[in-house]
């Protein structure tokens, strides 16, 4: 006789509508039977979750490819996968992938309406010329969707004292348009003087502009970093230096301000997380090079 269960023939060939006992209680997942069913919650940025089976509690400060990551109030991340293991509030939940945006245009980081997928265009000769390395990146984080549709390149100078030479090195003409983006651009400063003079001696081919910040680390709104507003940092103290010891962030050499550049930039999703006045410059220096001089 086979395992399991043993059942009376009568029983088997019971009408279970004639059965007074009524169903089989053992049928199915009985083990289920009353459970409480568990919450499925969409990964949101900022959600505060715990994973109860390390201790840890974060917000979601990511989600790629299965597995979210969470930063606790010291700013350490950790990344679980997701699904059951979680708890909001006490209560145990169930981590599903976020609910997908009602359907529309899709658009870029920079709020401009996708480009259908289509070949890559070729770069053409004008640019985009920023001050460092920081500026290139949130450009291309933000902004590179619609530089590569429209096959504009940026570079970074590595400061601008230079700026006239430099410009004279790249020729600007009516079919080559450079457009450059300066830190701190106020008036009566360096910057300033240094626009002026770069667009006089390039009249109608270069276009300088800028936004007010000391560095382009202040154009991300601070409440992406859990602040009310940027420190003010005193003259003599170099300025990176200054934010990151204000925040409590490591700033003993160049890597910890290279992570605390990574660390802001990954805050940075789409253009509502940066200040106006940077949004308002660089869509002007798109324009400028990209407009037909014919």
């Amino acid at each position: 006789m086979p395992a399991g269960r043993i059942r009376s023939p009568s029983l088997v060939t019971m009408n279970h509508h004639d059965d007074p006992y009524g169903a089989d209680v053992l049928a199915g997942d009985w083990r289920k039977a009353g459970a409480k069913p568990i919450p499925k919650v969409p990964v949101a940025r900022d959600l505060v979750v715990e994973e109860p089976a390390s201790g840890w509690v974060g917000a979601v400060v990511g989600v790629q490819g299965g597995v979210v990551e969470l930063e606790d109030r010291r700013g350490k991340v950790r990344a679980f996968p997701l699904g059951t293991g979680f708890m909001i509030d006490g209560e145990p939940i169930e981590l599903v992938p976020p609910v997908s945006a009602a359907k529309g245009p899709a658009r870029t980081a920079s709020g401009s309406v996708a480009a259908p997928t289509s070949r890559a265009r070729v770069a053409r000769a004008s640019r985009i010329l920023v001050e460092g390395r920081h500026d290139a990146e949130l450009v291309e984080k933000v902004w590179g969707a619609d530089l590569r549709a429209e096959g504009v390149v940026v570079e970074f100078l590595g400061g601008v004292d230079d700026l006239v030479a430099a410009l004279g090195e790249y020729g600007p003409t009516r079919d080559k348009r450079i457009g450059v983006l300066v830190d701190h651009l106020v008036p009566g400063s360096k910057e300033h003087r240094i626009a002026t003079a770069s667009e006089r001696a390039f009249p109608g081919t270069v276009r300088v502009v800028g936004h007010p910040y000391i560095d382009v680390w202040q154009s991300v709104k601070p409440q992406r970093l859990g602040r009310d507003a940027w420190p003010v940092i005193p003259r003599g103290t170099e300025w990176k230096h200054g934010v990151c010891e204000a925040f409590g962030w490591p700033h003993d050499d160049q890597a910890d301000i290279a992570r605390a550049w990574q660390r802001i930039l990954s805050r940075v999703d789409h253009f509502g997380h940066l200040e106006p006045e940077l949004l308002g410059r660089v869509e002007e220096l798109i324009d400028f090079v990209t407009v037909d001089p014919r």
